[in-house]
């Protein structure tokens, strides 16, 4: 768990992923269209990879990827980010912890 929390806030956007995964291909192309850079973290190419998706589990993520941290704090995974998106919330996130300057 405490790798994990390290690891979520060492950037403003972090992803856990998985490079086979569609949904988190598609979290990180939103992301990346805005103009965020996140920290990726491709699970199935980690030493530590299974690990770190049983904690992911543990702290709700289900299924475990993607999961997206912004400012270190859990958002949830695609349905969630796609929820804030459509209500529009995801932009002021962003900016709020200077993962977006425009």
């Amino acid at each position: 768990m405490e790798a994990v929390t390290k690891m979520a806030s060492e950037r403003p956007v972090v992803i856990f992923s998985k490079s086979s995964c569609c949904m988190s291909h598609s979290i990180k192309t939103l992301l990346s269209d805005f103009g965020v850079n996140p920290a990726v973290y491709e699970l199935d190419e980690m030493q530590r990879g299974r690990e770190i998706e049983q904690v992911l589990l543990r702290l709700g993520c289900s299924p475990s990827v993607p999961a997206v941290f912004i400012g270190g704090e859990f958002v949830g995974g695609a349905n969630e980010v796609m929820s804030l998106h459509l209500k529009r919330s995801l932009i002021p996130m962003l900016k709020r912890v200077g993962a977006l300057w425009v």
